[in-house]
């Protein structure tokens, strides 16, 4: 079973940053080379298989072994091109990895055994590279690169091809190892893993990872989550919204001062850069801190809404702009899918059809009310709308007994974390919501 361990690489000094972004940047231009000559055969009804496989003058400055490995994952690229093709299903030929102007997306893959991780207090990565970059950077013939380590591992086992990327916004180098687990998830979960969780009673008396999950996936509130455990969640995209309107209007505001005849600038090319990353950087975040929490739960399998009607152009610009390019659902789904994959969850897409406008004391959905983030009923009910929402969603979907709900706990962007004020006996990730919508618990 593949799981994949992820971490922060750190290089210690200068010269060692700049030594893998070198290493980085020569893996960009080695697959946009590879990628603009097999599109130039595919076009042109040519062989996109007929290309050398080792590219002599990328050897020095990555090494040989790398310069196979990124050669193959460019193969493997086409190759689930024509086998989609072939399917009948519509998609575009592998793309490039930017350009320099616009900005490269700077990553490189390091084969399975020509690197090596020391975990411990002081934990290491050491990868190769090639000649010439370990003659300007002063390593000997026989060296590699050392750079430390953040990040514990979550699994155990054989050793896949490493992934390393620069995010340019944040200014972090991250690393992601695929490994081989012998063992399943339900095999290997165990009350003693779970040393922060006060009442184990849960995991005594069902079985393991048995427990499941619905969510509400929007753009005010990214996601709100409903669990059978009792739990419930909420990621607020307010701010981050308006941290990426405001990237927005000054992208107007630079187009507008361009002179006839341009359309674009390296400022502006930046920006928009910058903007597609940092909503990226949080919704990464928020996939892996969500699907960990649920992990930690033991929650086996989570029910998604299908939202392919929703997505339909808006009349107002605003929305449009919200849903299409701010959301991002399709890339959001996708993360979410390869995180919930990682840790062994199942993820099922469902039609959350009226479960935004139902009440979930006496059913209707034709009288409710929905204003702003508080859906009311001529019944007398009133709760927060999208957590009662992802409830009801998980009610229509869910055979499991479901508890009472706790009070939810909400969560905010701050640019680097999922995280509130904390409030008294709480952690300072999590602060409550609004005491007077918190009625969802007795729904």
């Amino acid at each position: 079973m593949k799981r994949v361990n992820t971490f922060e690489v750190v290089p210690q000094i200068e010269n060692d940053k700049e030594c893998l972004l070198r290493l980085l940047d020569a893996s960009a231009s080695l697959w946009n080379e590879l990628t603009y000559e097999r599109r130039q055969s595919y076009f042109g009804d040519g062989d996109v298989w007929d290309t050398s496989e080792y590219r002599g003058r990328y050897n020095g400055v990555i090494g040989s072994a790398t310069v196979q490995q990124i050669t193959r994952k460019n193969s493997e690229a086409w190759r689930s091109f024509f086998a989609l093709k072939e399917k009948g299903e519509y998609t575009n030929p592998p793309s490039y990895w930017g350009n320099e102007d616009d900005g490269r997306e700077l990553r490189t893959y390091i084969r399975c055994n020509q690197y090596t991780i020391q975990w411990g207090k002081r934990s290491r990565l050491e990868i190769p590279v090639g000649q010439e970059l370990k003659d300007e950077y002063g390593l000997g013939y026989h060296e590699r690169l050392r750079l430390e380590v953040r990040g514990n591992p979550k699994w155990d086992g054989k050793q896949g091809r490493l992934e390393l990327e620069y995010d340019e916004v944040s200014d972090t180098f991250r690393a992601f190892q695929p490994v081989t687990v012998p063992d399943s998830r339900l095999d290997s979960r165990k009350i003693e893993d779970f040393p922060e969780v006060e009442n184990t009673s849960r995991f005594r008396n069902s079985p393991l990872a048995s427990h499941e999950a619905a969510l509400d996936v929007g753009a005010n509130n990214l996601v709100a989550c409903s669990t059978t455990t009792g739990n419930q969640y909420l990621y607020d995209g307010r701010e981050l919204f308006g941290r990426f309107r405001e990237t927005t209007d000054e992208i107007a505001r630079l187009q507008s001062k361009l002179r006839e005849g341009r359309y674009s600038s390296k400022r502006i090319r930046r920006l928009y850069r910058q903007r597609t990353k940092r909503r990226d950087h949080a919704q990464n975040a928020l996939v892996r801190d969500l699907v960990e929490r649920l992990y930690d739960e033991g929650v086996a399998t989570v029910y998604v809404g299908d939202l392919t009607d929703v997505l339909k152009t808006h009349w107002s610009a605003r929305v449009n702009e919200k849903t299409h390019n701010f959301w991002a659902f399709k890339k959001f789904s996708h993360r979410l899918a390869c995180v919930c994959e990682e840790y062994g969850i199942s993820l099922e897409a469902e039609s959350e059809a009226w479960t935004s406008q139902t009440c979930p004391e006496c059913g209707d959905h034709e009288e409710t009310v929905r204003h702003g983030d508080t859906l009311t009923c001529p019944c007398g009910f009133e709760g927060y709308a999208d957590l009662t929402a992802s409830k009801t969603f998980l009610r229509e979907n869910s055979d499991c007994e479901i508890r009472p709900m706790a009070r939810p706990v909400r969560f905010e962007w701050d640019d680097h974390n999922w995280s509130g004020k904390p409030y008294p006996h709480e952690s300072s990730k999590e602060v409550r919501t609004n005491p007077k919508v918190a009625s969802v618990e007795s729904a």
